[in-house]
C-alpha cells in the first residue's frame, strides 16, 4: 500500500524471528547497499529466503507507456538474464497499477499472474505468488507506482500473512533506497545552470563508455587469473567473473531506464488518426501528399497537424518530425 499521509506508523505484525531478520536487513542495507543496486536486490532475495522458502524472485521497473524492465531475477537459485517486456491489460503489472496494493495469487487463483509474460522456469507454473508495488513520491505528493518486487513458489500455500507483511516492509525499504538517489538527482537538476552540471539523459555514448569500462574490468580479472596453476584459485576467479557479468547485465538494464522516454510518450499522446499523420510527417511529406497517402481531405490533414503541434509544443513540423523519427527508431 502507499505510505500513509499522516499519523504515526503502525507496528508491523510479524513474529519475533522475522523481526530480528528485518532489523538486521535494515542496518546492512543502510551500510552496504545504498549505491549497489544489484547487491541490494540480491540481498533482499537472501533476506526473504531466511523467512520463507521461495523459488522465483525478481525486481521490475515501469518504463515508458507500457513497458517493464527487469534488471534482476533469480529462479531456483540461478540468475536469470535481465529482460524487458511490453505489458498488457490483464497481467500483474496492469493489476498493480490499477489497485496500487500487493497482489497475492489467492486473490484471483493466479489469473493476473498467468495472464502476464512468463518469467523464470517457463516449463513450470508458479503455485503461489506475491508481488508488491514499489512507490515513490510524485510531484504532487501523491505516491506513484514505479516498479514491483515479486516472490513466487512452485509449491502451493507457501506465503502466509507473516511472510507477506515482511515482504511488503522489505520492498518499501528497497524503494526508499532507490528513490533517495532519484530525489538527490532532482535536487541537482533544480540548481541554476552553470553552478553544477546537471545529470544528463543516457545517450549511446554513455552506454558505450559504460560497457567498455565494465567489460575491461572483467577482462582484466580473467587475465589476472589465467597464469594461476591452482584449480581452486581458478574456480574462485571464475565465480567472481560470473558475478561481475551478472551485475553488469543488471546495471545495463537499469541504465536504459534513464533513456529519454519523451518521444514515446509524446507519440502515444496522439489519437490514432494523428499518429498516422505523424508517421508521414516523419518522412517530411507535405500536407497534400499526406492527404493522398491517407485518403482524407487536405482540411482533415491540416486539422491533425495543428493538433499534433499543439500536443508536442515544439517550434514547428521539422522538430516534430525529428521527434517522431526518434520514437520510430526505438
Amino acid at each position: 500500500m502507499p505510505p500513509a499521509e499522516s499519523g504515526p506508523p503502525a507496528r508491523l505484525r510479524v513474529d519475533a524471528e522475522t523481526t530480528l531478520i528485518l532489523r538486521e536487513a535494515f542496518h546492512k542495507i543502510d551500510a552496504n547497499y545504498r549505491t549497489d543496486h544489484y547487491g541490494l536486490y540480491d540481498y533482499a532475495r537472501a533476506v526473504m529466503s531466511k523467512i520463507v522458502p521461495l523459488d522465483h524472485f525478481y525486481v521490475g521497473f515501469f518504463h515508458g507507456a507500457n513497458r517493464v524492465r527487469y534488471p534482476y531475477g533469480y529462479d531456483s537459485g540461478l540468475f536469470t538474464d535481465p529482460e524487458s517486456h511490453i505489458y498488457g491489460p490483464h497481467g500483474q503489472a496492469a493489476w498493480l497499477l490499477k489497485h496500487r496494493q500487493t497482489y497475492r495469487m489467492m486473490y484471483d487463483s493466479g489469473a493476473a499472474l498467468h495472464a502476464g509474460v512468463p518469467a523464470g522456469d517457463t516449463s513450470r507454473a508458479s503455485a503461489d505468488a506475491v508481488t508488491t508495488p514499489l512507490f515513490r513520491r510524485g510531484h504532487d505528493g501523491v505516491p506513484v507506482v514505479f516498479g514491483m518486487m515479486s516472490m513466487q513458489s512452485y509449491r502451493p500455500d507457501t506465503f502466509d500473512d507473516n511472510s507477506v507483511r515482511a515482504f511488503e516492509w522489505l520492498a518499501d525499504l528497497v524503494a526508499r533506497v532507490l528513490t533517495k538517489e532519484a530525489e538527490d538527482l532532482d535536487a541537482l537538476r533544480r540548481l541554476p545552470a552553470g553552478v553544477v552540471d546537471p545529470p544528463q539523459l543516457v545517450t549511446a555514448d554513455h552506454v558505450v563508455e559504460f560497457l567498455s569500462s565494465r567489460v575491461a574490468d572483467v577482462r582484466q580479472r580473467a587475465q589476472d587469473a589465467l597464469p594461476s596453476p591452482d584449480p581452486a584459485h581458478l574456480r574462485e576467479a571464475l565465480q567472481r567473473i560470473v558475478t561481475d557479468c551478472q551485475q553488469l547485465q543488471s546495471d545495463l538494464m537499469e541504465l536504459t531506464l534513464n533513456i529519454d522516454n519523451g518521444p514515446e510518450e509524446r507519440f502515444r499522446s496522439l489519437t490514432a488518426a494523428e499518429q498516422g499523420v505523424a508517421v508521414l510527417l516523419a518522412s517530411d511529406l507535405p500536407n497534400d501528399r499526406i492527404a493522398r497517402e491517407l485518403g482524407v481531405s487536405l482540411h482533415t490533414v491540416k486539422s491533425h497537424v495543428r493538433g499534433i503541434l499543439a500536443k508536442y509544443r515544439m517550434s514547428g513540423r521539422a522538430a516534430v518530425a525529428e521527434d517522431v523519427r526518434k520514437h520510430l527508431a526505438r
